[in-house]
């Protein structure tokens, strides 16, 4: 978690932050109260300092905050316990952070500022809410969208970062070329094994990471190297460069990248026993129970190869002999004896045990009495009994007993597996201070694998959506100041489920929109403010086609609320957001203001909003003011290139109801009485409303109508729509060798089926091309590796696939989500490193076809199936004709 510091300077709101953990701080200067109150709200920070620069305001007078106390940052930061401090907000701030923690002033910390200039601005925290960037509750969540409902943590707080603080055009192109790539990849990927840096840090730092850690560490190096030895990946990796700079603040070259994560791979390889190595046993002996020797062994074994532990192994193995040996002597004639002289209903019972508590193996015996068998075998033995005690000295119970020679094998035997114990942790701990000289790229190259995750992840479920990559236009360099959307959907209505009502943006200025309760003009402008958000960051929206300019600012600011904890009104609230709104728009801007000046008295709220309007239209920024002020027409308003819009209504079965679709024109029709009625209001109070409205309202404004310049004339009927509607929707060097093994037996068993798909399934994709009009593609195998997925290009196809189980079994299948598919395969007990051989068919009456042709065949070529009798099922796609038997070169 992070330290956090606010001021102020000349050019707005700074906020400083600092992570102790990485020795990194940022700072981020010029923004208005609102973005810093919604970084402030999505940062984790367990300190907060507040400047004393923000005691005073413009004027100099001493007022908390730019706007006196009751302001938005006030009420942020008087909830949450905070200290004041002066001074070098930067230098201070760190002089604060090496006091919390302890930490010498000689200790350094590494600036990873990414500049604003050439960014957009931060969110708006109204902004951010209202498209649930941060979750909001009835607001439909944006982020949960963007991503599989699978893939979670690291990956989405990446997204989100992404959204609040949106990235340089350069980089938001970057992102969206990574994007396309991953779109048209045909290999498999892989599992993007994401470890937080800042944790990464801290285990080495403090030498805390065990063998666990150190695998996942490896995982992260093989992935990048894996990437960077695959051509389709390999772009792909050196595209994420950029990204993953700006995250980071880390500037490393690409080919050091790949080199330093080879040579970082191969050191945890030559130490760490990675998963599936079995190069030391745990000591089994039959006179001894099992559980001794896994709780005594199991902390220790397996975690470095055996090559830098034999000495301590072969000690404790050593030990292990003598301890059965000496329980051998001392405990079994005893047993023997027992089990010999036991009558059938009772006398003494005797047996070895493990006492868990005690880390012992000792003898219990029930109603045990040594003097009973003197002068026989075992007499000896039983004289040589004393009870057990503990660690301190103490006697165990009545039914406990030792030898003193059992009793020297324990402590011999805990002597060298606490040896043993103490090497492995010195061998880790060594290996953390090796790895730490490597930290920023370990750094690096983890981060990077987050974002890959979520590009990927974000592919995925953009092409399951069928969402679309926009063109995102410079204004600087291509002079586009228009944003163009064919077919906008509302981003939580799923394209792929079902209908929703599309709509066709072309905006070259500010539109003026009007449109009845219900009729969608909210859900236009959350649609809008998301998919442009979406573009200027690199990613899909969810449109047929866009071209979004790249603003240097989004601003959504819909229906405000009053708030009593600061003592302020909702109009009072709307008019603290408009003003921040309006002082930072530029004509770069994308302004969307949902019915405006709605919390106060009509006449004056009128005149405000004509004003405001006015003055987004002499900025010449692009957005929408929607309103239900009408009176708003007849303003003499001095605009140049404000259009008017409206949301379409209907006339049915003698009712106007809404369209939902973005028409040319003005609409005055509210269906304010039609929404009453539908929510449950008494008709009486309804019909009263109506006469009234037809008494005075009527009257007034049946002979006007307004032109494109603001003049009224006879009021033709036009198609004219607010909020969310539920009818928008219709519907490694000491295993080198054993790796290399492995790996050639793994190939050629691959190739083997491959061959064999290849023969059986070319056959019966001739004899189907035949009966279609068009030629059939052959068979193109894909293999997915464990820890590997299927890429975003096989979304909706259907594919048949072959699953190489680790019993050496075979599965066939087919379906239409592969990914899916796979994750329940490995879902399964035991099939966590199964692997897959895949084929797209075109369609899944032929894949059910190919299914039970391969489980038929491949089972009479001598291959071991798990679902063999899946190939006599009629609902696989069973040929009424004999299945001819092929043979397999």
């Amino acid at each position: 978690m992070r330290l956090s510091g606010v001021s102020r300077s000349a050019k707005g709101y700074c906020i400083i932050s600092i992570l102790e953990t990485m020795k990194t701080y940022s700072l981020e200067d010029g923004l208005t109260e609102d973005a810093l109150v919604t970084k402030l709200r999505t940062s984790r920070y367990h300190h907060l300092f507040l400047h004393t620069s923000l005691r005073q305001n413009t004027s100099g007078t001493s007022r908390w905050g730019e706007y006196g106390e009751g302001g938005l940052l006030w009420g942020e930061c008087i909830a949450r316990h905070f200290e004041w401090f002066e001074g070098d907000p930067v230098i201070e701030l760190l002089l604060k952070v090496k006091e919390l923690y302890g930490l010498e002033n000689e200790v350094t910390f590494r600036n990873v500022t990414v500049s604003y200039e050439n960014r957009p601005r931060p969110l708006h925290l109204g902004t951010a809410t209202q498209i649930g960037a941060i979750p909001t509750e009835g607001i439909p969540c944006l982020l949960k969208v963007l991503l599989p409902s699978n893939c979670s943590g690291l990956p989405i707080l990446y997204v989100r970062d992404l959204l609040l603080n949106p990235p340089a055009y350069e980089i938001a192109s970057t992102i969206q070329a990574i994007c396309k790539l991953m779109s048209k990849v045909t290999c498999s990927i892989p599992e993007f094994t994401c470890v937080a840096p800042a944790k990464l840090v801290k285990l080495l730092e403090l030498r805390e990471a065990n063998h666990i850690e150190f695998c996942r560490i490896k995982n992260v190096l093989d992935e990048i190297l894996h990437m960077y030895g695959n051509s389709e990946l390999n772009e792909i990796l050196e595209l994420l460069m950029d990204p993953t700079w700006v995250v980071t603040g880390l500037k490393i070259d690409f080919e050091t990248l790949v080199e330093e994560c080879r040579l970082a791979s191969v050191r945890i390889g030559e130490m760490i026993s990675l998963d599936g190595e079995s190069d030391q046993k745990i000591c089994s002996y039959d006179n001894i129970p099992s559980e001794f020797f896994e709780d005594m062994e199991s902390t220790w074994k397996g975690r470095v190869k055996r090559i830098h532990i034999e000495p301590e192994i072969a000690e404790v193995e050593m030990a292990a002999e003598a301890l059965s040996l000496a329980v051998t002597e001392d405990f079994l004639p005893i047993i023997s004896r027992i089990k010999a002289t036991t009558a059938p209903l009772g006398g003494p019972k005797g047996e070895i045990l493990y006492a868990r508590e005690h880390e012992a193996v000792w003898f219990k015996g029930k109603k045990f009495r040594p003097t009973v068998w003197a002068s026989t075998p075992g007499e000896e033995q039983i004289k040589q009994l004393k009870p057990a005690v503990d660690s301190k000295g103490r006697k165990v119970g009545e039914e406990w007993f030792s030898t003193l020679k059992v009793e020297e094998a324990l402590e011999r035997y805990h002597e060298a597996g606490a040896k043993a114990k103490a090497k492995v942790l010195e061998l880790l701990r060594g290996l953390s201070s090796e790895l730490q000289t490597k930290i920023n790229i370990l750094v690096f190259a983890s981060m990077l694998l987050v974002i890959g995750k979520a590009l990927f992840a974000h592919v995925s479920e953009g092409r399951r959506r069928k969402w679309v990559f926009p063109a995102l236009k410079d204004i600087e360099l291509d002079g586009a100041d228009c944003l163009k959307m064919n077919g906008l959907s509302p981003y939580w209505f799923d394209a792929a489920e079902g209908s929703a009502v599309h709509n066709t943006v072309d905006m070259q200025s500010l539109f003026l929109l009007t449109g009845p309760n219900g009729g969608g003009k909210s859900s236009l402008l959350r649609s809008i403010c998301a998919a442009s958000l979406l573009g200027i960051c690199g990613l899909m929206v969810p449109a047929e086609s866009a071209s979004i300019p790249y603003f240097d600012a989004i601003m959504l600011h819909m229906k405000s609320y009053d708030s009593p904890a600061d003592g302020k009104s909702s109009f009072q609230v709307e008019m603290s957001e408009i003003r921040s709104i309006v002082t930072a728009t530029t004509s770069r801007s994308l302004v969307l203001i949902d019915e405006i000046c709605r919390g106060t008295e009509t006449a004056k709220g009128t005149c405000i909003a004509g004003s405001i309007i006015e003055t987004l239209d002499n900025i010449g920024c692009l957005g929408i003011v929607s309103t239900h002020l009408h009176g708003i027409f007849s303003l003499p308003l001095k605009i140049k290139n404000a259009v008017y819009k409206a949301m379409g209504t209907e006339y049915l079965d003698g009712q106007t109801v809404p369209t939902w679709k973005l028409v040319d024109g003005i609409c005055r029709e509210s269906l304010a009485f039609q929404t009453a009625k539908r929510e449950g209001v008494p008709e009486t109070i309804i019909q009263r409303a109506e006469d009234l409205y037809m008494s005075v309202y009527v009257k007034d404004n049946s002979s006007k109508r307004i032109d494109a310049n603001g003049r009224f004339h006879s009021a033709p009927k036009t198609d004219g729509s607010d909020e969310a509607h539920p009818n928008l929707s219709k519907t490694r060097v000491g295993s080198v060798h054993h790796e290399i093994e492995s790996k050639m037996k793994m190939e050629v068993s691959r190739k083997e089926i491959e061959r064999a798909i290849n023969v059986i399934c070319q056959k019966k994709l001739t004899e189907l091309s035949k009966q279609e009009t068009s030629e059939l593609a052959g068979v193109n195998c894909v293999m997915i590796a464990a820890r590997e997925q299927p890429p975003p290009s096989i979304i909706g196809a259907s594919c048949v696939y072959v699953m190489l189980r680790p019993d050496k079994k075979l599965y066939v299948g087919q379906t239409d989500d592969l990914d899916g598919r796979i994750r329940a395969h490995r879902g399964k007990e035991g099939m966590q490193s199964a692997s897959f051989l895949y084929f797209v068919v075109p369609g899944k009456s032929i894949a059910c076809q190919i299914e039970t042709l391969l489980i038929n065949q491949l089972y009479s070529q001598g291959f071991l199936l798990a679902n063999i009798a899946d190939g006599k099922h009629r609902n696989f796609g069973t040929s009424s004709r004999p299945v001819e038997t092929l043979t397999v070169p």
